[in-house]
């Protein structure tokens, strides 16, 4: 299998496909590499070199029983992204992904990266606090946390639920993409996935948002009911000099798989003003 080793030993494994400019992509909790297949598929076909990881403890990469913290998450696509000598790529981050992006970027700097794009992400900060009133009451994560001890195979199958929006009037969700978040979760370890929730929730993101020196896409549903748009991406909007966002009106979480065609076009045609400015520079 093609692994990086980090410095405490985890073996983060990754898929590396087609040639041209890089695109790296970070996945969502609890969720691969896997997930991320119609964007690696399309933008491999469109000439472009597509990477993509399995976050620590997820799908085929080391469950390790610490350092289950966004830091060492950055870390980990940092090590990737040094030992396949990946420059000038778009970084793409999904929901937890998201973070994980931004975290890079926070630690990491830019040198190996042209722009950004953050998809149903979960910065700047999740948790309800007295600074950020609009956030998720720990509570609801709490409940995350005892579902997944009790029936973590239940836990996921309600979980894709919210995830892409099948519970609202009209949905379209197939049987396939619902089983998906059930299998690709399966593969994580349950102690990585259950230490996660308190990542994804509880870090704040706002000091690297303000560290984005390179052009950033955001694109996120107006519906969702996991990572919701008002807590996330419309702050983060306010926070990152260089901006576009994209809000997708009725859009659930997963939109990378719902509204697959539309956020490939979006994503290609800002990649592209991407290689257009570079070329220009």
């Amino acid at each position: 299998m093609n692994t990086v080793k980090t410095k405490d030993g985890a073996e983060i494994y990754y898929r590396d496909w087609g040639a041209g400019q890089p695109i790296v992509f970070s996945h969502g909790w609890p969720l691969s590499s896997e997930a991320w297949s119609g964007q690696m598929l399309f933008f491999a076909q469109h000439g472009y070199r597509v990477i993509a990881h399995d976050r620590r403890g997820h799908g085929r990469s080391t469950q390790t029983p610490t350092h289950n913290d966004m830091n060492s998450y950055a870390d980990d696509l940092a090590a990737v992204m040094d030992q396949l000598d990946v420059k000038n790529a778009m970084l793409v981050g999904h929901s937890t992904g998201g973070g994980e992006v931004t975290r890079y970027i926070g630690r990491h700097g830019t040198k190996r990266v042209a722009k950004a794009a953050l998809i149903s992400a979960i910065p700047p900060l999740l948790l309800k606090t007295g600074a950020n009133p609009e956030g998720i009451p720990t509570e609801v994560w709490d409940s995350f946390r005892a579902s997944l001890l009790k029936d973590p195979s239940q836990f996921y199958k309600d979980f894709a639920v919210l995830f892409y929006g099948a519970n609202r009037p009209g949905a379209k969700v197939s049987q396939g993409l619902l089983d998906q978040i059930w299998l690709l979760s399966m593969q994580a370890g349950v102690q990585n996935v259950y230490e996660c929730v308190k990542a994804l929730s509880e870090t704040d993101f706002t000091e690297d948002l303000k560290r984005f020196d390179v052009p950033t896409l955001l694109l996120h549903g107006e519906d969702d009911q996991v990572v919701p748009v008002g807590v996330t991406a419309r702050k983060s909007e306010k926070l990152i000099k260089d901006v576009k966002a994209i809000y997708y009106p009725g859009a659930p979480h997963g939109i990378t798989a719902t509204h697959m065609d539309q956020i490939n076009a979006d994503l290609l045609a800002f990649v592209k003003e991407g290689r257009k400015a570079s070329q220009a520079a």
